[in-house]
């Protein structure tokens, strides 16, 4: 009778077991495989947080122009401030300009320069549509438009009208924006610490083919300190960064 009710309860079991709809999750039999996943699930997330970049309204700090990305002709920054910085010309001009939150991170970013024993100077900062269109057509007319297109932007494709650029310099340099000045201490030490301060060398060596522009170590781009250290550890161009280069 024992063995009898001991078989109904195994029975029992077995049946309650059977009707279940549920499954053990499967585990990955092998290290590689949960390292794959892992790696997997790490790229789709890059990939989400790659599209959730704002590259193309003129506004965001992450906002691309080149020459495939054009700015309105009719744009211009409502919030723009003259930083205050060293320039190396006293004259009232609009190129002091810089949008707020740039012209701050820049006062910053000149304050630790100091610090470290280099003095930058300003050069070029917001730029309008008109004028980038006057400076265009004066560089075609001395260089021709082949050579004026590896170093000078058509009107709306000028980060200048941003209002998130500024042309940096230094004495050492006579003022001029040359690619020197990226030998110079100014310039190494600008490219090695921007980004603490949400810079980027825009126009970086090697990297040509990417923006279209000679490289301009003068040429300094805010785009926020998130993006800024991302785009300095992993090498990359704001192209890149947004993810508006095809494979």
């Amino acid at each position: 009778m024992k063995n009898y009710a001991l078989i109904l309860s195994f029975l029992s079991l077995f049946i309650i077991a059977g009707c279940s709809d549920s499954l053990p999750e499967e585990e990955p039999t092998t290290k590689e495989e949960a390292q794959e996943i892992d790696e997997i699930e790490t790229e789709e997330q890059a990939e989400k947080e790659k599209n959730d970049i704002d590259y193309t309204s003129p506004d965001s700090l992450t906002v691309l122009v080149n020459k495939e990305h054009a700015l309105p002709e009719d744009y211009e920054p409502k919030d723009l401030v003259v930083p205050d910085v060293r320039f190396p010309f006293i004259e009232d001009d609009p190129k002091k300009q810089l949008r707020k939150e740039a012209a701050e991170a820049l006062e910053k970013l000149f304050d630790e320069a100091d610090k470290a024993g280099h003095e930058l100077f300003a050069q070029s900062g917001y730029r309008s549509y008109e004028r980038q269109e006057a400076i265009y057509a004066a560089n075609v007319a001395e260089d021709g438009e082949e050579a004026a297109n590896q170093y000078s932007a058509r009107p709306g494709e000028s980060e200048h009208q941003t209002g998130l650029v500024m042309d940096i310099t230094s004495a050492s340099v006579d003022f001029l924006l040359v690619q020197e000045f990226g030998d110079t201490p100014e310039g190494q030490w600008v490219a090695e610490h921007a980004h603490e301060f949400g810079f980027i060398v825009r126009y970086d060596q090697g990297k040509e083919d990417i923006t279209g522009y000679q490289y301009e170590p003068w040429h300094l781009r805010y785009v926020g300190k998130e993006a800024a250290t991302i785009i300095y550890e992993e090498n990359l161009t704001l192209e890149e960064y947004v993810g508006a280069v095809e494979d």
